[in-house]
């Protein structure tokens, strides 16, 4: 069992490799809560375990569930520019485009996530992105916890009159209807931009929208001076950040989430994994789950491809696409490890040794994914072969 139990607060340093391994580890749930943590002779003894179910999980890992930090959840699928994927979502329905973001979900589920974060980012148009913050809503809480981030993506024109919109309007009836939890500006390299994130991060903290920040571009050091301004929650992509730039994000404390499986897709430059580790910053692992871009949704696959691609051990991409992926969400006290008092989010692997992730390139080991206390996914057994005399018609 893999409790990555430790310090408050999120795990950078050394911490990254301490996953806390009880060997024959059992956990106590009551109403979804975690009670007690422990050996499995300690608990059974325990008077609250007399009564309780018991799921044998006996040769396999137990651990965390992962928690997909960066997400395009409901994204339009082959979409273009931004005037293109607001089209789509304006002449989709409601119903049709939460149903097939609810597929995505309980791929997710089966595949181990209990938390995922799910971003908008249609350009500047009010009803595309009301709509996709509308449906995020519906979806929180079945079967995954569902976080929504408003993700302002400025135009190359009007971009100053855009801002001020977005700024005094859009971001208020946002908050008002309580239908993101995070306000996230996408930086496009433009300097003449630069004053306009600024006031658009200023206004989203005066509403009392956590931030965050996709630095995706070359001009990573100003995206890297916003965010230590303006306090963000993570500092997302970096693929074009240099060891100098993670050593500022190290010296400054923030988290960086990485997406091992978009730069594996992709095949550009990646970010100094290796660097911003050894700079004390805390990392986070994520999928950028985008149904066109970015088309796989598998964390153990993005822990293996952090091993592999990042030069991370496997003890730091379980911590972060666990315990710091929940304080990428800013839920590092509720979820992301297994310890009295948080939501019993967990995952059970179909394999004896936690150092078997390394090798999940698409391959699903879970055998169980628990959200809340309750079995939201229980691995079932293939189908036998119909006898010659049956036919199946399809």
């Amino acid at each position: 069992m893999l409790t990555l139990r430790g310090p408050r607060g999120p795990r950078y340093n050394s911490s990254l490799n301490e996953v806390n391994v009880i060997a024959d580890g059992a956990v106590l749930i009551r109403d979804g809560i975690i009670a007690e943590v422990g050996p499995t002779r300690r608990l059974e003894n325990l008077a609250g375990a007399r009564d309780a179910i018991q799921i044998d999980a006996s040769g396999r890992v137990v651990m965390p569930g992962f928690i997909d930090s960066h997400t395009h959840l409901a994204f339009p699928s082959g979409s273009g520019d931004d005037a293109d994927a607001a089209r789509k979502i304006r002449t989709s329905s409601g119903q049709r485009i939460e149903a097939r973001a609810r597929t995505f979900l309980d791929a997710m589920a089966r595949h181990g996530t209990t938390t995922v974060e799910a971003k908008t980012g249609s350009g500047a148009d009010e009803k595309a992105e009301c709509k996709l913050l509308r449906v995020l809503t519906a979806l929180n809480g079945d079967p995954l916890d569902v976080v929504s981030s408003f993700l302002c993506r400025l135009p190359h024109h009007d971009a100053a009159a855009v801002t001020d919109w977005v700024s005094s309007e859009l971001l208020r009836k946002i908050q008002k209807r309580k239908t993101a939890q995070f306000a996230d500006i996408a930086c496009n390299g433009d300097p003449c931009h630069l004053p306009l994130y600024d006031q658009y991060l200023h206004a989203a903290r005066c509403l009392g929208f956590a931030c965050k920040i996709h630095a995706d571009t070359e001009q990573v050091g100003e995206a890297i001076s916003l965010a230590v301004r303006h306090c963000v929650t993570s500092i997302d992509h970096l693929e074009h950040a240099s060891t100098a730039d993670a050593r500022r994000i190290g010296e400054a404390g923030l988290t960086a989430t990485l997406f091992p499986i978009s730069c594996f897709h992709e095949g550009g430059p990646q970010p100094p994994a290796r660097a911003l580790i050894d700079a004390g910053a805390v990392v986070a692992i994520a999928t950028n789950f985008d149904p066109h871009h970015s088309p796989t949704l598998n964390m153990q696959t993005a822990i293996a491809l952090a091993c592999i691609h990042f030069g991370m051990t496997i003890e730091e991409a379980i911590a972060g696409a666990t315990i710091n992926g929940a304080h990428a969400l800013g839920r590092g006290d509720n979820i992301g490890s297994l310890e009295p008092g948080k939501v019993a989010d967990l995952v059970v692997l179909n394999v004896p040794d936690y150092h078997d992730l390394r090798n999940s390139l698409g391959t699903n080991m879970v055998h169980q994914t628990i959200k809340s206390g309750k079995v939201i996914y229980q691995e079932g057994e293939v189908a036998p072969r119909p006898s010659s005399e049956t036919r199946v018609v399809m």
